[in-house]
C-alpha cells in the first residue's frame, strides 16, 4: 500500500495542559516511527485553546529531536501569518539541525480568527503590491532556500542551499491549481473539507508542471481516522472529535472534550447532520471497518500518500488507533 503518515495538531484534552499535549505528541511520533508511518506533521492554530502546536516551528523540533528517522514538519504553516524569510530561517535552522527529516507544508488561510490574525502584525498584502500575496510569497520562500546567487542582498542563514521541500496544501481549489503550475506536491485537507477533493486533486493533477522539486504529481489526502478494537468503541471515541467540530462552530472553541455514549444528549439533530456531512470522508471504526474505507479512498483519488488525523481524548486509545492504521498499511 502507498505510504502513511500522521498529522497531529497537539491536542488538549479537558484537564490537561499544553505541556501534557507537547509529551503526548512526542509519544505519537515516537510510536508512530516504530510503527513505520513516512511522516509525522504538525499544523498551527492560533487563539485555540484545543491545539497547543501554535509556535509550530518549535514543536517540529521538539519532536524532530526526540525521533530518529521519520519525517517531521507543517501540515501546515499559515503563510499569511509569517514574513518568508522568518519562515525560511526557522526550517532552515531545523533542516540543519535534522538534515533530510523536514517538509515545509504551506497553508493559505491565517488559521484563526480576525482578531488574531491582526494581533499576529501581519499584514495580507504588501504596501506597494495588490492583489493576493501568497503565490509571491511562496516563490519568495522557494528563492530562500535555493543555492545562493553572486551579489544577492537577502540570504536566509541558515536556509539557503537546503531546497526544504515545499508542499501546498489546501481545503479549496486555489492551491490545487498553485500547486500544479508550481510543480510542487499537494495535500489536500479532507478531514474538514471532504466536498471538493475529487475536483481539487483533478485540478491538481491537470495543471501539473514539471519543475526542479517534481517532475510528476504528488497527490496527499489527508482523512481522520478513529480506530478501535471494535466498530461501537470508535464510534464512542469519535464523539470527542464531533463535540469539538461543534463547539466550533458555535464559536465556543475549547479543550478536547471527552467523548460521550450518547451524542444526541448533546447534539441537535442539525448538529449531528452536520457532522456527518463533514465527516463523510473520515473513517471510525474497527480494523475491518477502517481498512475498507481507506482501501475505497485511495482506489478512488489514486493518492500517492494518505495523512492520517485522529483526534482521542485518551491517549493511549490514540496509540491504539494508530496501530490499527499501521496495522491495514502493511496488510496493503
Amino acid at each position: 500500500m502507498i505510504p502513511f503518515s500522521v498529522l497531529d495538531l497537539a491536542p488538549v484534552t479537558e484537564g490537561s495542559t499544553p505541556a501534557d499535549a507537547f509529551r503526548n505528541s512526542l509519544s505519537l511520533a515516537q510510536h508512530a516511527e516504530a510503527l513505520g508511518f513516512k511522516r509525522f506533521w504538525l499544523a498551527e492554530h492560533h487563539n485555540m485553546p484545543g491545539i497547543a502546536s501554535a509556535a509550530t516551528a518549535v514543536v517540529i523540533g521538539h519532536v524532530a529531536a526526540g525521533t530518529k528517522t521519520i519525517r517531521v514538519g507543517s501540515g501546515g504553516v499559515m503563510l499569511p501569518n509569517h514574513a518568508p524569510l522568518v519562515i525560511a530561517e526557522q526550517f532552515g535552522t531545523l533542516a540543519s539541525l535534522f538534515p533530510g527529516r523536514i517538509d515545509l507544508g504551506l497553508g493559505r488561510a491565517p488559521g484563526t480568527d480576525p482578531r488574531t490574525m491582526h494581533a499576529l502584525r501581519r499584514s495580507l498584502a504588501h504596501p506597494s503590491e495588490r492583489g493576493d500575496p501568497f503565490p509571491r510569497d511562496v516563490l519568495e520562500l522557494q528563492r530562500y532556500f535555493a543555492d545562493s546567487e553572486p551579489g544577492q542582498a537577502i540570504r536566509a542563514v541558515p536556509g539557503e542551499g537546503l531546497h526544504v521541500p515545499i508542499w501546498l496544501l489546501g481545503s479549496s481549489l486555489y492551491s490545487a491549481e498553485l500547486a500544479g503550475k508550481l510543480g510542487l506536491p499537494f495535500a489536500f485537507a479532507s478531514h474538514f473539507a471532504p466536498d471538493l477533493l475529487m475536483e481539487a486533486l483533478a485540478i491538481y493533477r491537470r495543471s501539473f508542471t514539471p519543475s526542479a522539486e517534481r517532475q510528476v504529481p504528488h497527490a496527499m489526502v489527508a482523512t481522520n481516522v478513529i480506530a478501535a478494537d471494535t466498530d461501537a468503541e470508535a464510534q464512542r471515541l469519535a464523539t470527542s472529535l464531533m463535540l469539538a467540530f461543534v463547539r466550533l462552530r458555535r464559536g465556543q472553541p475549547g479543550k478536547l472534550p471527552p467523548p460521550v455514549d450518547d451524542p444526541t444528549s448533546v447534539l441537535s439533530p442539525a448538529e449531528l447532520a452536520g457532522m456527518r456531512s463533514l465527516l463523510k470522508r473520515s473513517f471510525v471504526g474497527s480494523r475491518a471497518t477502517v481498512g475498507r474505507g481507506l482501501r475505497e479512498l485511495i482506489a478512488e483519488t489514486q493518492a500517492d500518500e494518505v495523512m492520517v488525523a485522529g483526534q482521542v481524548f485518551d491517549h493511549a486509545a490514540r496509540l491504539r488507533s494508530y496501530e490499527i492504521v499501521a496495522d491495514i498499511a502493511r496488510a496493503g
